[in-house]
């Protein structure tokens, strides 16, 4: 439950600076946008139909965010028998 929370509020920090960095010239607005809207769509529908949208568009970065989200769905702890 702690990690799901944390990365709801890792998405919309990144989410809030991708907004803040499309007026300002020290952030790179798009990427922390994408990425913030990357971790946002394993919790949100309208996160996965605004991905789903951005991946027919950009194809080459959909591959990018896939090893990225891979990574985010991991289990935290494997089970020893």
């Amino acid at each position: 439950m702690l990690k799901r929370l944390a990365f709801i509020v890792a998405g919309w920090v990144l989410l809030m600076l991708g907004a803040v960095g499309l007026f300002l010239p020290i952030l790179p607005g798009v990427l922390f946008g994408i990425i913030g809207l990357s971790i946002l769509s394993v919790e949100y529908a309208w996160a996965r139909r605004w991905m789903s949208s951005l991946r027919r568009r950009f194809p080459a970065t959909d591959r990018k965010l896939q090893g990225f989200l891979a990574w985010t769905e991991k289990p935290s702890s494997v089970a020893a028998d």
